[in-house]
């Protein structure tokens, strides 16, 4: 199908705005309904791209359209279809955008659905192609009218396999999460499905969305090898592809409630309670706790590992809504769920990012009795082990504060949670970690949570001179404070350990004591050249 099949549709009542007839003669891939100001990201090669044009504001300057329509061009749209409901008619200086870049812009008018525009070409697309493809004609209607009616991932698929007689199919992610499963199909622990996809049982085909996560992404799986014919599967996984990536579009509420409910968290002066209560209320968690409180960052090490249009953050984002997807599943299933799962009370979770770039996720949930005791034991290692291995070439680094019971304690578990984010990142900067505030129980482990520089900086002051490495006699003199404080400050233990004389011990810490200014015979000044060796 091309764009001029597209406006010789008398009942759709298109009206060409601008174009020149090379242009109208691209053939459409698909279409990708948007109203984000920076589309770029979920628009493939030859879509046309349909907007509501809700980003756009009279005193939004031509900048913004500008970028919109560059964003188009540089993603290889076929054409924009601009809805003039929203401001009664299309921006001119959006037209003139288009003009500029040679991206051949139409008007819908106000009358005109989206789905109709979009039932039109899917039903054209896969009408050509039915002498090529493996799905009825009769299902593949279906399937794009669920595209359209924004269906999710279960109603497709029970759609697409409803010919087959009760084939069991799922959707899974890569760390094991079931998305979505044809009607009857056995449940399947995390673990499990991770397994069956990379042993090769069964059949897997690749859900191909843009703009999602490594994290994030779709498997349809089949259990029989024979269940299907290939090319039905791929079909299928093309219908998916296009749910999840509508799915991404679309503007959520939810996604907005987190962020604020993060910058409300992450605000330096203090909320009351109430406020608090009111931003979780938005995110669909309950005003009573006991609350976790998880935050994350990645670290793309491997350059392949890099996704086109996903950014750390969104990549971090990605991961916690994974990691929270587990956690919800499970405690939905009455403690029966992904592997790791077992016993978790049941769950709701917010995920949103903060204002200084991290991802972070707000559980709500506890055990029966209302205690908050347990909440990382066992499941957050397993589902975080999980996730992490979605993506090889990334490190994903967590830090979860230590349980709150009621949301006034919110902040102070998101303060908790950043050291340990910190800890992670310092216990194990090339590899995925998830670190437990509460399990920073000794002093060394505390430190891993003190931003590097200013361990930095508390080490040379404390320490000063003896840390002119390349003086032998400082030298020496650092390793027998190392050796001293490691001994508990015993004479005798340090000349056995150094093989010298005691009055050696003596001068050689008389000599640390005058360049420190620190008083060896005192608790509180062992302690702080002992956290300044540490946090070298």
């Amino acid at each position: 199908m091309h764009v001029e099949h597209l406006l010789g549709d008398a009942s759709l009542g298109l009206r060409l705005l601008w174009a020149e007839d090379a242009l109208l003669r691209r053939e459409i891939s698909g279409v990708t309904v948007t109203d984000l100001e920076d589309p770029a990201r979920f628009v493939r090669p030859g879509e046309v791209v349909l907007s509501g044009l809700v980003w756009w504001s009279p005193d939004g300057g031509s900048g913004r359209a500008e970028r919109f329509v560059s964003a188009l061009k540089d993603a290889g749209a076929a054409a924009l279809l601009a809805g003039e409901e929203t401001h009664g008619a299309v921006p001119d200086d959006l037209v003139e955008a288009c003009v500029r870049h040679r991206v051949p812009v139409v008007g819908v008018p106000a009358h005109i659905m989206f789905r109709s525009i979009t039932d039109t070409v899917y039903l054209r697309q896969w009408g050509g192609l039915s002498r090529h493809q493996a799905l009825p004609e009769n299902t593949r209607v279906r399937l794009s009218r669920l595209l359209a009616q924004e269906a999710g991932p279960g109603a497709v698929l029970d759609a697409a396999f409803a010919h087959l007689g009760g084939a069991a199919a799922y959707v899974f992610t890569p760390s094991g999460r079931t998305v979505a499963a044809t009607a009857g199909a056995a449940a399947v622990p995390a673990r499990e499905a991770v397994a069956l996809v990379a042993d090769g049982a069964g059949v897997t085909a690749s859900v191909d969305a843009g703009g999602v996560s490594a994290y994030e992404r779709w498997l349809l799986y089949l259990p029989d090898p024979d269940g299907a014919p290939p090319r039905m599967l791929h079909e299928v996984a093309a219908v998916l592809a296009r749910c999840q990536e509508a799915g991404a579009r679309r503007p959520s509420a939810g996604s907005r409630a987190a962020d604020e409910l993060g910058a409300l968290l992450a605000a330096p002066d203090g909320r009351e309670a109430g406020t608090v209560g009111a931003a979780l209320r938005r995110c669909g968690l309950p005003e009573t706790g006991p609350y976790q409180v998880i935050v994350a960052d990645v670290e793309v090490r491997a350059p392949e590992a890099r996704q086109p249009g996903v950014g750390e953050v969104l990549l971090a984002e990605g991961a916690l809504a994974e990691v929270a997807g587990h956690l919800v599943e499970a405690g939905g299933g009455a403690g029966e769920g992904a592997d790791g799962c077992e016993g978790v009370p049941a769950v709701a979770a917010a995920v949103g990012r903060l204002p200084d770039g991290c991802a972070f996720a707000v559980l709500s949930g506890g055990a029966a009795d209302g205690s908050t005791d347990g909440w990382a034991d066992g499941w957050a290692d397993e589902v975080w082990s999980l996730v992490a291995g979605c993506a090889p070439g990334v490190a994903l680094h967590g830090g979860i504060g230590v349980p709150a019971a009621e949301p006034e304690g919110l902040r102070g578990a998101l303060a908790q949670a950043h050291y340990a984010l910190t800890s992670a990142r310092t216990t194990a900067p090339g590899a995925s970690r998830l670190v437990d505030a509460g399990a920073l129980t000794t002093l060394d482990a505390l430190l891993t949570g003190v931003p590097a520089d200013v361990r930095d900086a508390y080490s040379h002051r404390v320490l000063g001179p003896l840390l002119e490495s390349d003086r032998p006699a400082i030298a020496v003199l650092l390793s027998t404070l190392e050796t001293f404080l490691a001994c508990d400050g015993s004479w005798a233990r340090t000349a056995q350990a150094l093989h010298l004389h005691v009055n050696t011990v003596h001068y050689r810490v008389e000599r640390i004591e005058r360049l420190t200014g620190r008083d060896l015979s005192r608790l509180r000044d062992r302690l702080d050249l002992w956290a300044a060796l540490m946090c070298r």
